[in-house]
């Protein structure tokens, strides 16, 4: 298949070189809106060169992907959709909730396919622990621990305008626990602090924050985030149930230090990037998505299950800045199925 990718920065550079390696992907076409970067890519990959989105679209491409800014997703996704084009889209679909939703209509009128980019989704251990869930081997669900820790902040033209911490961090936890547990979210309670660098407390964000979720069967889901974690990268997924209680992230190079006698583990180098800790789930999610493409399958993660992330997410900085629980049919009366 011939594929077309917009944007051409860190995440899209390394998308580039995984659809390249695709052994269902016979050409790729790019753009980005430094010529620098697609000469580059071109030139290093083989790609051919588009000059603008829309010569791209009309490129007799079979799908695209879609890593450029946050603010130019909607058009993009619009633009792909009306081209009639299968398209995979970086999270968010977009900064504002309410244009999520309209993203959502137009694209359920569409018929054309529409995946979100959520590679947990796509990380062998997370996929376990969902397997698990959905078996029943746990028994019933009663805690849930999702884990995100960067090891240092992003830069601060990123901070200002990535919306905060749980619009650009926390969401991946968000997705990460409503696709393990199958359950939505009823009730958000979140707090954040600033003990970093002042441009967090400038922009109104915080640098560590705590979330906890209350799902649909009484369940707890506690979230845990920041910027500042000096040992390294760290991911988890724990799941606690009747029967039962497993870990995702919980190997040899876990970002952690034990301080009981003789123990050595985890004793491997720690994840220092999320591309460390992820790299295989990028990989899949986008072998996933030409799968998509030649409809072989629906998208796995759809903008129904982006929209409500971004709405828990909504109502976890909301509750952060009045210092109270929010219910989410306070902002979202029909919440998206899982």
């Amino acid at each position: 298949m011939r594929l077309g990718l917009i944007g051409l920065g860190r995440i899209g550079a390394f998308h580039a070189t995984t659809l390249t390696a695709l052994p269902q992907v016979d050409s790729l076409v790019v753009y980005d809106a430094a010529p620098a970067l697609v000469a580059q890519t071109v030139e290093r990959l083989g790609a051919e060169a588009a000059d603008s989105p829309e010569s791209l679209l009309r490129a007799g491409v079979d799908g695209v992907v879609i890593a450029a800014a946050t603010s130019a997703h909607p058009e993009l996704i619009l633009a792909a959709l009306g081209a009639g084009l299968p398209t995979f889209c970086e999270k968010p679909v977009a900064s504002d909730p309410n244009a999520s939703e309209e993203i959502l209509r137009r694209a359920a009128g569409s018929g054309v396919e529409v995946q979100i980019g959520y590679p947990r989704r796509f990380d062998v251990a997370f996929a376990a622990a969902r397997e698990a869930v959905a078996d029943g081997s746990l028994g019933w669900l009663h805690t849930v621990r999702s884990t995100t820790l960067d090891p240092a902040p992003p830069p601060d033209g990123y901070v200002r305008a990535s919306g905060g911490i749980f619009r650009d961090c926390s969401v991946h936890d968000f997705d990460a626990v409503r696709y393990v547990t199958g359950q939505e979210v009823v009730e958000v309670y979140a707090t954040g602090s600033n003990s970093g660098a002042a441009i967090f407390a400038e922009s109104d964000d915080v640098d560590t924050a705590a979330t906890v979720l209350t799902l649909g069967s009484g369940a707890l889901a506690v979230v845990s985030n920041s910027r500042y974690n000096a040992r390294g990268y760290d991911v988890r997924l724990e799941v606690h149930g009747s029967k039962d209680s497993l870990a995702a992230g919980v190997e040899e190079h876990w970002p952690i230090r034990s301080t009981e006698p003789g123990v050595t583990f985890p004793g491997g180098t720690p994840h220092s990037f999320f591309m460390d800790r992820f790299a295989d789930a990028f990989r899949a999610e986008l072998d996933a998505f030409t799968e998509v493409v030649a409809g072989n399958r629906p998208s796995p993660c759809t903008v129904a299950d982006a929209v409500e992330v971004g709405w828990i997410a909504e109502a976890a900085d909301l509750s952060r800045r009045q210092h109270r629980p929010v219910r989410m049919d306070e902002l979202r009366p029909t919440p998206s199925p899982a």
